[in-house]
C-alpha cells in the first residue's frame, strides 16, 4: 500500500510517498480502507523530532485520525461489519491507504457526512470536548475563552460551547474573526491588535471567564490567569508559544481558587483515549446527524502532497482542518 514516510527529522521536504506493508488487524481492531485523514499539529511536531522518535502509538507512520470503510475485523469486535463507514483516532498510521483502529476508538460516520468531513471530526472534537467539558466542566450560562479559535480544535470547542449554552469568547487573527463568529463565538478578539485580557475584563464587568482553553502557553499564561473568574479553570492543550519564562502567582491560585489543568492526547494510554472517545460519542455524535454541529474543513490535499499540506498548516493561514485524501 502507499503511505507517507520519512527517514530523518526536518522540514516538510522529508515526507515521501512510499510502498509499505499493509497492517494486520489484531483481535480488537478494525482494518479500514482510508479515504481521508486529518492533518494535526502533532504531525508537525513528530516530523520535526519533537517526540524524539517516539511515535506514542502502534505505527511508525504518522497521522492520528481517519475516515474510511471497514475491510476486515478482529475476532473480539462486535457491533461493526465489513463495509461500514467509520471515523476515529488511531495510534499512528493515518497517512496511508489502509490503517487499523481499535474498535473502541471508532465511531459511525453520520449519513449526511462524506469522508472528508468525517476526517475533520475525531481529533478536533474529541480534544475540544475533553478540554472544555470533561476537564473545564463548562455548563450552560458559563463563560469560556477559547484561544486559536480558527484552528481545528478551537473551531470545534466554540461550536460545542455554544451548543451547550455558554457565552463564548475567542481569539483569532483579524482576517478570521468573521469565521470565528460564524462558529458561535459571541465575542471575537483580534489577538494581534487587542489585549484579550482587557476585552474579557470589560465584557464581564471585571469578573472574568469561568474557563479558558489555551494552545499558546507562556506568552498568554499570566493574562490567562488574570482573565479567570474566581474558581476558574485554565485548560492548557498546547504550547505553540513555548513554555519558558512564566511566573506562577501562587497567591492568585490560592485565594482566587483557580485551577490549571494540562492535557495532551497523543501520549495518553489507550484506555484513556477510549474513554475520551466514548464521552464525546455519547454526548455529541448525534448532533452532527441533525446538523447542529459541523466539521470545519479548510482544504484538501491528495496523500502524495502531504508535504504541501504540512506547509499550509505551518503558514498559519488555515481555518479548521486540513485533510489528506486517498
Amino acid at each position: 500500500m502507499k503511505a507517507i514516510t520519512f527517514d530523518q527529522f526536518g522540514d516538510a521536504d522529508v515526507l515521501h510517498l512510499t510502498d509499505v506493508d499493509q497492517p494486520v488487524a489484531r483481535d480488537d481492531d478494525l482494518l479500514v480502507r482510508v479515504y481521508a485523514a486529518g492533518v494535526n499539529r502533532a504531525d508537525i511536531i513528530q516530523r520535526n523530532g519533537g517526540y524524539k522518535g517516539e511515535s506514542y502509538g502502534d505505527s511508525e507512520i504518522m497521522g492520528l485520525e481517519i475516515a474510511g470503510e471497514i475491510i476486515a475485523i478482529g475476532r473480539n469486535v462486535h457491533g461493526h461489519a465489513v463495509g461500514d463507514r467509520v471515523m476515529g483516532i488511531v495510534g499512528g498510521g493515518a497517512y496511508a491507504e489502509v490503517a487499523r483502529i481499535d474498535h473502541r476508538m471508532a465511531m459511525t460516520i453520520p449519513d449526511r457526512l462524506g469522508y472528508v468531513e468525517a476526517a475533520a471530526i475525531p481529533e478536533a472534537f474529541v480534544t475540544a470536548h475533553e478540554a472544555a467539558f470533561h476537564l473545564g466542566r463548562v455548563e450552560s450560562m458559563d463563560s469560556i475563552l477559547i484561544h486559536a479559535g480558527a484552528s481545528g480544535v478551537g473551531s470545534a470547542a466554540i461550536q460545542l460551547a455554544r451548543a451547550a449554552g455558554a457565552r463564548v469568547f475567542a481569539t483569532a487573527s483579524g482576517g478570521k474573526l468573521d469565521r470565528v463568529r460564524g462558529f458561535g463565538a459571541g465575542i471575537a478578539i483580534d489577538y494581534r491588535s487587542d489585549d484579550f485580557a482587557e476585552v474579557v475584563s470589560r465584557e464581564t464587568d471585571k469578573r472574568g471567564v469561568d474557563v479558558i482553553v489555551d494552545f499558546i502557553g507562556a506568552p498568554y499564561f499570566e493574562r490567562n490567569l488574570a482573565s479567570l473568574n474566581h474558581g476558574g479553570r485554565l485548560v492548557q492543550v498546547g504550547l505553540l508559544g513555548g513554555s519558558n519564562g512564566t511566573t506562577l502567582p501562587l497567591d492568585q491560585l490560592l485565594y482566587r481558587h483557580l485551577q490549571i489543568i494540562g492535557t495532551v492526547m497523543k501520549s495518553r494510554p489507550a484506555a484513556v483515549k477510549q474513554a475520551m472517545t466514548r464521552r464525546f460519542r455519547e454526548r455529541w455524535l448525534h448532533r452532527f446527524a441533525d446538523g447542529t454541529l459541523s466539521p470545519v474543513v479548510d482544504s484538501e490535499y491528495p496523500l502524495s502532497q502531504a508535504a504541501e499540506a504540512h506547509r499550509h498548516m505551518e503558514s498559519g493561514q488555515s481555518t479548521g482542518k486540513i485533510i489528506l485524501t486517498m
